[in-house]
Parts: structure tokens; C-alpha cells; sequence
């Protein structure tokens, strides 16, 4: 990258420097490196390494890092230019200005359905303390994708700053699923920080655009160019945060309105309501009555199948109960008609892939009893995590009847525990297994899961899985963020233990 660096030499505009050296960067985003974050193992190891190169093209990597860096390799990377250039290293005519830009305006392009924003912030290069609108102005554009939990999900930029503007503006004028408005600086701050948030949590690659990676360490440094000091502004049709009562309430203005009357089973619909109400509410920021096609999709083929165990006649309903949602969602919230259209269409073709889908629970080879055992909360996804944590749950052991046992119970879960530990009679050694079963029953942290599966897939029994997961609990304590941290970086169980 020091070698590379050398074409900065070439380059006369700082904006051209910054995505230069934000693509390089982009190299390692998203990425993980065994034995450290990787931000600081590469990108910190990056700015010490220049450093010492001591050279103009490693000076001019350290003034474009020293701006689009994390706030350590920054402060780094500003101290070692400031010495090399102290030292008589030359710099480019263009380094006083990177990062030295204002913003000149904000803009969202909408669609009807909620999906998505995209929004649109530019920039001009200040030049004696004014915005010099006349070179280097810009637009930062990036795609917020409301069926992805409001992540980040594109971004790149445009230097057409004028000609995108008005592209965008009449798009929205000749279509009625679009809306286009300028937003304040610090709405767009703050709803495109949280998205960047939001990419940034999954643990596997997130599902982001080729470009994402060489665009995000300069949009990273571009939004804090705008204020700060709004809260994130609400999605499309966003509400007041729904009580259970309201959900309830919500429900029953379903079941009674005129879209719900063709359903056969009352009984059946309504709990299918329940959980088209649950998943906008948890999953949609507080939107149970935004339809879209992706939406029902996303909800009928891979939310449902991952996370709710329905009944057999629920499976026959959901179908149906979703269309009749969708027209019921669509004259409260004013869904022009082709978004109606296309939404129903969209739910009737996923119904057709619905029961390959939506493999039955009782399909597993485990029956019902038991799946109600692990699963009293109908959350599905829990299930492989609890029979991990509970692999004896049938049968009887000496006098013990365990079909009788429940591991959701505090104390049957320490007999279950106790009869996986036949000959152990460490009782700090049994609470600590305690504790490791009770955080994987809840899925507290969700990473604990993670690093439990990682190991398993490398060949560790399951009895050597728990007791590293015992070793990192118990040496990290409670803080939720450090104890993610280190089962993130666990790769293998270490030979000392």
C-alpha cells in the first residue's frame, strides 16, 4: 500500500486522494484477522509502517488516513505526518485541503412501500474559509434498506452533483411510488450513521454492494462533516412504539375489518396476525402496517421458517392472513394501487414456495412434546442452540424420569446439568456450566452460539466447546461488548486448553 501510495504524488485534486486511499483501506473491511481487531492490527500496523517509510508518498497516505481513519489511526497518522513534514518531507499542493470540506445540501429519494432510502449529501471543497463551488463539489450517495434492519447497504459518489439532483426530482415527479425532498443536514447525519451501525453488526459478511467497502471509510468521514444534534428521522409510515395492548388492539381491527372476513379460521388468523404484527414491530422499526413486496416475502420464506413454530392449520392460513393483511395495512396507510398489485402478487407467488419453506418442526424426528419443551417461547431459532445446551432430555436415568424435566425451569435445568456430569461433583465447575446453558437457552450474547458452532465445525467435541466458552465467560466478566469481542475472535480452542 506504501508502494501504491505513490500515485497520490500524482493526483491534483484532494478528493481524488481521499477515495484513492478510501479504496485501499476498503481492503480490509469487514474482514477478520485472528489474534486482534482488524482495524488495528492492519490499519494501525498500516500507519505505523508508513511512518517509518519517511517518504512523500507515505507522507501524503498519512495526511489522506489522518482523516479517514478510525479516531486511533487518525491521531496516529496526523502525529507522524506532522513530524515528517517538520523533517522537510514534501507534500502535494492539495494536502491542506483534504477533509477540509462543508455541506451545501441533503436530499432522500423514497419509495411508497418504505423499502428503502437513498440519500443524497453534498459537498464543496472550502477554499479561504468559503465553500469553492466551482471545483471538487460532490454528492456522497447511500442506500438505506429498511428490509435489511436499516443498513447501509450501497454507496458511492457522484462528482455530477447538479445533473443527480434532477434526475432524482423528476423520477419522483413522474412516478407516484417515489418521493424526493431535501432533509436537514442533521437528519441525514444521523439516520446514515445509524444505517453505517447497523452494516456493521452482523458477524458474517454483510449483504452489501461490490462498492460498499472502497466508499466506506470516506462516507464514514463525510457524515461527520455534517452537524450533529438530530435524532434519526422515522421511516416511511414509522409510528409510536407498540405496546403489547396496542398490538392487541391493532389484531382485533384486523380480524373485524372487511379484508380479514373471507378467512376460515378465526382462531388460526388470529395468531397469524399476531406474528405479521410481531415481526413489523421487532423487525421494521414499529411498522406492522408498511406492506411491500420484499417484505412479505422476506417474512413468509425466511423470517417465519427461522424463527416461529406454527401449527399445522397456521401453516395453511399464513398465506391467506397475509394477503388479507396487506390489503387491510394498504387502505390505512394510502398504498397507491399498483403497490397494492404488486405486493399481492408478490405474497401469492412466495405461497407457493411457502411449504417447501416452512419445514414442519415435527418434521426434525423430534416430537411435539419435546419441541414444546425447548421451545416454549415458539422461537424456532433457539432450538439448536437448547439441545445443545440440553442434549439429555429423554428417557430415565436411576430413579429420574427426564421426559419430565423442563430446562426452561431453574431447578430441573441444574438436575439436567447434573445428570451431564455424572462423576462431577465441582459445584463452582456445575454453576459455571449453569451459567453457559442459561446465556445459550436466552441466546445472551448471540455471539456465544456463534463461537460455540464455529468450534464445533472444526471438529471439538461438545464437552471441549463448553468449557472454553466457560473459560472466556468467567475471565471477561459481565461487560456485554467485551465479552462479544472475545468470543468473535475465538477461532479455535487454544492448546493450553
Amino acid at each position: 500500500m506504501v508502494q501504491a501510495a505513490r500515485e497520490l504524488l500524482a493526483v491534483r485534486s484532494p478528493l481524488d486522494a481521499e477515495l484513492m486511499v478510501s479504496d485501499m483501506v476498503g481492503a480490509w473491511w469487514g474482514r477478520r484477522v485472528r489474534g486482534g481487531d482488524v482495524e488495528q492490527v492492519l490499519g494501525e500496523g498500516l500507519v505505523d509502517y508508513a511512518a517509518k517509510a519517511g517518504t512523500p508518498a507515505s507522507l501524503t497516505l498519512l495526511i489522506c488516513l489522518a482523516y479517514l481513519g478510525t479516531a486511533r489511526q487518525g491521531a496516529k497518522a496526523e502525529g507522524a505526518a506532522l513530524a515528517m513534514m517538520e523533517s522537510g518531507v514534501a507534500r502535494p499542493g492539495w494536502a491542506d485541503r483534504v477533509g477540509a470540506v462543508k455541506p451545501t445540501g441533503c436530499y432522500v429519494s423514497r419509495d411508497a412501500y418504505g423499502d428503502q432510502d437513498t440519500v443524497i449529501c453534498t459537498f464543496a471543497y472550502r477554499w479561504n474559509g468559503t465553500a469553492d463551488n466551482a471545483h471538487d463539489r460532490h454528492a456522497l450517495v447511500m442506500v438505506v434498506d429498511y428490509n435489511m434492519s436499516g443498513m447501509a447497504r450501497d454507496a458511492w459518489v457522484s462528482s455530477q452533483v447538479d445533473k443527480l439532483i434532477e434526475q432524482a426530482r423528476a423520477e419522483a415527479e413522474a412516478n407516484p411510488m417515489l418521493l424526493f425532498e431535501e432533509i436537514e443536514p442533521q437528519q441525514a447525519r444521523a439516520l446514515l450513521e445509524s444505517a453505517m451501525r447497523a452494516t456493521r453488526e452482523p458477524k458474517s459478511p454483510p449483504p452489501v454492494s461490490d462498492s460498499y467497502s472502497a466508499y466506506h471509510a470516506f462516507a464514514r468521514s463525510r457524515l461527520k462533516a455534517l452537524p450533529p444534534g438530530r435524532k434519526r428521522p422515522a421511516p416511511l409510515h414509522s409510528e409510536a412504539p407498540y405496546s403489547r395492548e396496542r398490538r392487541a388492539m391493532l389484531a382485533a381491527e384486523f380480524l373485524s375489518s372487511d379484508a380479514a372476513e373471507h378467512l376460515s379460521d378465526p382462531s388460526a388468523a388470529s395468531r397469524c396476525a399476531d406474528h405479521i404484527i410481531d415481526y413489523g414491530c421487532e423487525q421494521d422499526f414499529d411498522r406492522p402496517l408498511r406492506v411491500s413486496p420484499t417484505k412479505c416475502e422476506t417474512f413468509l420464506l425466511d423470517w417465519l421458517p427461522r424463527k416461529v413454530m406454527l401449527s399445522a392449520a397456521e401453516q395453511e392460513a399464513m398465506p391467506h392472513a397475509l394477503a388479507a393483511w396487506v390489503r387491510f395495512a394498504a387502505r390505512r396507510t394510502g398504498l397507491p394501487d399498483q403497490g397494492v398489485t404488486a405486493t399481492l402478487d408478490a405474497v401469492w407467488e412466495a405461497t407457493a414456495r411457502f411449504p417447501e419453506a416452512y419445514r414442519d418442526p415435527a418434521s426434525y424426528g423430534l416430537d411435539m412434546a419435546l419441541l414444546s419443551r425447548l421451545l416454549p417461547d415458539g422461537d424456532l431459532s433457539a432450538l439448536a442452540r437448547r439441545v445443545f445446551a440440553f442434549p439429555i432430555l429423554q428417557g430415565t436415568h436411576g430413579d429420574v424420569d427426564l421426559d419430565t424435566l423442563n430446562p426452561a425451569d431453574e431447578a430441573d435445568r441444574r438436575i439436567l446439568l447434573e445428570l451431564d456430569h455424572v462423576g462431577e461433583i465441582d459445584e463452582q465447575h456445575l454453576a459455571w456450566h449453569e451459567e453457559i446453558a442459561t446465556r445459550l437457552w436466552e441466546g445472551d450474547p448471540p455471539q456465544l452460539w456463534e463461537a460455540a458452532q464455529r468450534l464445533l465445525d472444526l471438529g471439538h467435541d461438545r464437552h471441549e466447546v463448553l468449557h472454553v466458552l466457560i473459560e472466556i465467560v468467567e475471565r471477561i466478566g459481565a461487560d456485554p461488548d467485551e465479552l462479544a469481542t472475545a468470543l468473535d475472535d475465538i477461532a479455535d480452542i487454544p492448546d493450553e486448553l
